[in-house]
């Protein structure tokens, strides 16, 4: 399958997610949070003027906005009357730039991030060498996964997980999968009741059996269970299933970076693209793109 294009020019897009019959993403740098429907018009939802990036978003039950603030490494949240407050400090846990978050059903929030400056060990070692000496010693590029209870709290869920970025639920929301960007793998823990994550496994490894890889950076689940993984070393998502069988691909104009499952009968496939994740480069440019596809 191919994409076409659905808006052009933004900055860098990400975290996108179908809400109230619109996609919505944040754009790096643009410092906003915007909307979208399947017509393409595009509205801004939020301005951060403090040159902070928003990453991440999701809902609480009663329909306030939570999003994460990268740099600052915190879950912020919009007031019904549109003030923009502090929902948690992630900085005692964060060992480096937030990125995507899920918000579930009862409110909590589970963020992950970088975990070591990524700008600087891609510029140093390129994709294949940073790859290569994740396989050799991951201690120094790995980072926790965050959980956010609906009142701010803060706790560690998982650890040891190298570049933990797109969450997803599957199973009815039993079982949280996230993807290790650096780690080439979806990795799947048992969620209890209470938030804690519990039996962590390989739910799909994301390396081909002749060599090719997947990273897997922003994801997303479909109705029937699999997961479209949005894969930033090419111009291409992937949809796989448990145990790591690839049943579609769809290509891109661009590298993806994100995607989104959503459309009102939850069968259109939102992509962010975009030329390079570099941030000089990715702020300079207005070469980002929203992508679309009907599976």
């Amino acid at each position: 399958m191919d994409t076409t294009t659905l808006v052009e020019g933004r900055r860098f897009c990400e975290g996108p997610r179908w809400h109230d019959g619109r996609f919505w993403f944040s754009d790096f740098h643009a410092h906003e949070i915007c909307s979208v429907g399947l017509g393409g018009d595009v509205r801004t939802e939020v301005t951060l003027d403090d040159g902070e990036q928003p990453s991440g978003l999701g809902w609480l039950p009663d329909g306030r906005l939570l999003f994460v603030a990268m740099l600052a490494r915190r879950v912020m949240r919009r007031e019904h009357d549109g003030t923009v407050v502090v929902h948690a400090e992630l900085g005692d846990v964060a060992t480096f730039h937030c990125n995507d978050m899920l918000v579930d059903d009862t409110g909590r929030a589970y963020v992950g991030n970088f975990g070591f400056d990524l700008d600087t060990a891609m510029a140093a070692m390129g994709p294949e060498g940073l790859l290569t000496a994740i396989a050799t010693d991951r201690g120094p590029y790995t980072a926790v996964l965050a959980e956010v209870d609906p009142d701010g709290s803060v706790s560690v869920v998982a650890d040891d997980l190298a570049f933990p970025n797109g969450i997803v639920t599957v199973d009815g929301g039993s079982t949280l999968v996230v993807a290790q960007t650096l780690g080439l793998e979806l990795t799947a823990f048992d969620k209890a009741a209470d938030g804690t994550l519990s039996n962590r496994r390989t739910w799909a490894p994301l390396v081909g059996s002749d060599g090719s890889l997947v990273a897997p950076d922003g994801i997303a689940v479909d109705d029937d269970g699999g997961i479209w993984v949005a894969n930033p070393l090419t111009t291409e998502v992937v949809r796989v299933e448990e145990g790591g069988a690839i049943t579609d691909r769809v290509t891109t104009s661009q590298l993806a970076f994100a995607c989104a499952v959503g459309g009102p009968e939850h069968r259109h496939l939102l992509v962010c693209t975009a030329q390079s994740s570099d941030a000089e480069q990715a702020a300079a440019n207005p070469d980002g793109r929203l992508e679309i596809v009907e599976f």
